[in-house]
């Protein structure tokens, strides 16, 4: 990774890594001895930057463990450890998009409203137009007005192509058009908007269902990558939505927005740990250039190294 796209992650993660590394300074600052009471704290922090009960939970032990054997446990060695778990659970290397076998590859993306989906589905179209690669919108959420509008203004800015339908349109029937449209223009991707929904209404859910299956019949492996985006700020609550996301759709990948303006960082373990989805992008700002692949050495470097 480039010094520049590092120091954007790094500063993108200043939150959670003051609330994390910071307080784990503070715990064991003047504490020669590791007792249960310092182990109780550094617990309730790991919590609290939503890492998950069993992430946490590993790591106190891991903590007790290597301190009855006589090692060293001050914070740094405290936070070294919390870096091999971290580690350990995410990974070394970054999970890039699947690819097709032939052009195009359809990317559906799915969310509720307020997380940021259809900027995220803009962003990674300049992502991808950088790359040299051709890209088709598809502005399958036909519920808002404003919500074709918005896709329509990013495809504007990356120069992609938009197709679209007529508001309150069948969201499936746009996924189909762009499919086609993409195979006769010779598109590499088509990135499908879909009406951001609320994970509890399962009639809305069913039509998820219904824009999945209207693509996999033209393409039997499409779409190639189901991703929802879910807002860091919302915690513990981003893992319920994965989960029925996941059990309506079959998520493919992650795209966690708001990264920089949360201390919760850590819901990216929670989500990998407990649901076995990869993170592929994480938004640490508000520009186009700041929605980033997700690599986790360096997720774990930002919240953690404060050097």
């Amino acid at each position: 990774m480039s010094p520049s796209l590092f120091s954007a992650i790094r500063s993108g993660l200043k939150k959670t890594r003051d609330a994390l590394a910071g307080k784990i300074e503070s715990i064991f600052e003047g504490r020669p001895v590791l007792d249960e009471e310092t182990l109780d704290e550094l617990e309730a922090v790991l919590i609290q930057s939503d890492l998950g009960v069993t992430a946490a939970t590993s790591i106190i032990d891991s903590v007790r463990t290597r301190s009855v054997r006589g090692e060293r446990m001050d914070a740094k060695g405290a936070m070294d450890l919390i870096e091999q778990e971290l580690m350990a659970t995410l990974g070394s290397e970054a999970i890039p998009l699947v690819q097709a076998d032939a052009p195009p590859t359809v990317i559906m993306v799915v969310g509720v409203n307020g997380t940021g989906k259809t900027t995220s589905i803009g962003k990674i179209a300049a992502m991808l137009v950088s790359k040299g690669k051709r890209v088709i919108l598809a502005a399958a959420d036909t519920f808002r007005a404003a919500a074709i509008d918005q896709l329509e203004v990013w495809g504007r800015r990356t120069g992609c192509a938009v197709v679209r339908h007529q508001e309150a349109a069948d969201p499936a029937a746009v996924a189909f058009d762009a499919y086609q449209a993409a195979r006769a223009r010779g598109a590499d991707y088509v990135l499908v908007d879909t009406a951001g929904r609320l994970h509890t209404k399962s009639n809305l859910m069913e039509e998820l269902k219904k824009i999945k299956r209207v693509i996999a019949r033209e393409c039997p492996s499409a779409p190639h990558e189901v991703l929802l985006v879910v807002d860091a700020t919302t915690g513990q609550n981003a893992i319920a939505q994965a989960r029925v996301f996941n059990e309506t759709v079959g998520v493919t990948g992650i795209v966690l927005t708001k990264l920089d303006g949360t201390a919760r960082g850590g819901i990216v373990v929670a989500i990998t740990q407990e649901l076995g989805i990869p993170v592929k992008f994480v938004g640490v700002g508000e520009s186009v250039d700041d929605l980033k692949p997700f690599d986790p050495e360096e997720f774990v470097r930002g919240i953690l190294r404060r050097d």
